[in-house]
């Protein structure tokens, strides 16, 4: 540029000659006159055919090379070094450099460079972006890839982060769940791309057919789901910048954190101070925070939280455990060889069996382990109370204190492991609390024995005994009722009496066989009828008295008075003529 303003100046300020210029500054006068043309900006020369001596004969060859190349995936196509050495094998005997400028022209015209976009606009709550990136973090000391999940408000441009050691259906959910409650609230519309967890097969154009548990977990928090067009990342353009951005301003340094509870909880604060911190970028002078919090208003009030989880089933061993994804989980003893269904959740692992929950472990995303709950086999130690010493689920039992002290004291018994058996089968019964309570109750007492125990939990579980009743005053007797057997001998006296009276009455009353003679020809007593078709009413009070005057006289368990012979008088009876102490009553009916 230096050389084309001397040029310039020279010629139309100072009015010197090509001539004189050229020579002045050792140039040639084809050289001026074409500074001179091009008005005050750089000239460049522009090739306007290449020449191709050595390719020229394979042209074709190369050309229809390139284009079945373009056929195949990307992974597949050769290189210019292969296109290169195929060439040569053909007799080419030019250099790659001229391959490498035709495959250059090639790509040019087949794929033109500028390609138009045109900007995306939503409405306040419409729509979100999904999606996952992999990041270099170091938990415990250790360097590890997690998979981030990245959602956006596609309006406020408000983010939410998540971390998870894989990128499967039952993180998707829970991602979801976050993101929703740290948003306060759901949109109506969520964008993804194809990803596995959501998408089971594409089809034509927006066409695909979604996972099913994916559209159940839609259906419950009311979103539409929209799949982008593959290898079309521009039409979810915000969170794919989004991820860029991120590793700039998270995860650069390298973020350290002991595990990945501390690492959310370091990802959703940042996302807070970004929020607080960063401008709109269609609002400059608005904060993401403050057009975040008109957007709330907008979203649908968050629902209870889906139950995401991801079902496999598996076969109890008999050793009471169910494998899944390489590493094997205790479950309760007495389901041993039904199958079972494994519900994975992002942080932890449910076991079903027969709609009973028969397990729940913390989930291990290592191989190969074996994660153990004691408490699964106390049953089974029953019958085995061998296997408590040396069984694998019962290494370095974390129990109670005062359940491990009595458990070294009742080592040294011959029964003490039967014994302890019996002290933790009492667990399922009154709980972990009570039982260690009285098994510090029998340290005390210096009584180390499983019966002492539980007569403790016996009694501690016992009801309380009912308060002492208080009776008012007016129900209070004023006389106390005197414990005297005597007055039972009194009633003697009433039978002494009726036995009188019945010896008094005329001969044919005692009649052996006493027959009704009003009753003997009529007809069968209906139902409410007396025998002789009198109704069966209240009877009259004469008639009762008199009826217990003859259940008196006949000793009252229904024997007829012709039986009784004697009647024993108690003190203080009528005495008889001959004074002997009995009444002497002759016999009914000529005996």
């Amino acid at each position: 540029m230096e050389t084309i303003g001397k040029i310039r100046r020279r010629r139309l300020v100072d009015g010197d000659s090509i001539s004189a210029i050229a020579r002045d500054l050792r140039l040639s006068r084809n050289t001026v006159k074409r500074a001179l043309r091009y008005e005050g900006d750089a000239y460049e020369y522009h090739r306007k055919r290449q020449p191709v001596p050595k390719l020229g004969p394979f042209v074709e060859t190369l050309e229809s090379w390139l284009k079945a190349e373009e056929k195949r995936p990307a992974r597949e196509r050769r290189t210019a070094q292969r296109l290169f050495e195929g060439l040569r094998l053909e007799g080419y005997t030019g250099a790659v450099d001229a391959v490498r400028r035709y495959m250059r022209s090639f790509e040019r015209r087949t794929h033109p460079s500028a390609t138009a976009f045109i900007p995306q606009s939503f409405a306040s709550g419409e729509a979100y972006q999904f999606d996952f990136s992999h990041e270099h973090v170091e938990l415990g000391g250790i360097e590890q890839v997690v998979k981030v999940a990245h959602m956006r408000l596609c309006h406020s441009r408000a983010f939410f982060l998540v971390a998870y050691p894989r990128e499967s259906q039952e993180m998707v959910f829970d991602a979801h769940a976050r993101a929703f409650t740290f948003f306060g609230g759901v949109p109506r519309r969520g964008i993804y791309d194809n990803l596995k967890p959501a998408v089971d097969a594409i089809f034509v154009g927006k066409e695909r057919r979604y996972n099913r548990r994916f559209l159940v977990m839609c259906n419950h928090y009311l979103i539409e789901p929209t799949a982008c067009t593959p290898a079309a990342g521009w039409e979810k353009g915000q969170v794919e910048n989004q991820v860029g951005n991120v590793r700039e301003w998270l995860f650069t340094p390298k973020l350290r954190c002991a595990d990945l509870v501390e690492l959310n909880a370091h990802l959703a604060a940042r996302c807070e101070e970004l929020a607080r911190e960063r401008a709109h970028p269609e609002q400059p002078e608005r904060k993401i925070l403050d057009v975040w919090n008109e957007e709330r208003t907008a979203l649908r009030l968050m629902p209870a939280v889906f139950d995401g989880f991801a079902e496999r089933s598996s076969r109890i061993s008999a050793t009471c455990l169910v494998s899944f994804e390489r590493n094997r989980y205790s479950v309760e003893c007495r389901y041993v060889g039904q199958v079972a269904t494994i519900r994975a959740y992002a942080d932890r692992l449910v076991v079903v069996c027969r709609g009973e929950l028969i397990a729940e472990h913390p989930r291990s995303f290592d191989r190969g382990r074996t994660l153990y709950n004691p408490w699964h086999y106390v049953a089974a130690l029953e019958r085995k109370p061998g296997a408590l010493r040396n069984g694998a689920p019962f290494k370095d039992w974390n129990l109670p204190g005062s359940m491990t002290r009595l458990r070294e004291r009742l080592a040294r018994h011959a029964d003490g492991d039967r014994q302890f058996v019996e002290i933790l089968l009492m667990v399922a019964l009154y709980g972990l609390e009570a039982v260690s309570e009285a098994c510090a109750s029998a340290l005390d007492d210096e009584v180390v024995s499983s019966a002492h125990v539980v007569n403790l939990l016996h009694r501690a579980a016992a009801p309380p005994r009912p308060a002492i009743l208080q009776v008012p005053e007016a129900l209070k007797l004023a006389i106390e009722p005197a414990a005297n057997c005597d007055r039972y001998n009194q009633l003697l006296h009433v039978r002494a009496a009726a036995a009188l009276i019945h010896a008094d009455l005329p001969l044919e009353t005692h009649d052996a066989n006493p027959i009704d003679r009003t009753t003997q020809n009529s007809a069968p007593a209906r139902y409410g009828e007396r025998t002789g078709g009198e109704l069966d009413g209240p009877e009259s009070k004469e008639a009762r008295s008199n009826q217990l005057a003859w259940s008196a006289a006949a000793g009252g368990d229904g024997r007829p008075a012709s039986s009784i012979l004697s009647i024993p008088a108690s003190p203080g009876a009528l005495p008889d003529a001959t004074g002997s102490g009995q009444l002497q009553l002759p016999r009914v009916g000529g005996e």
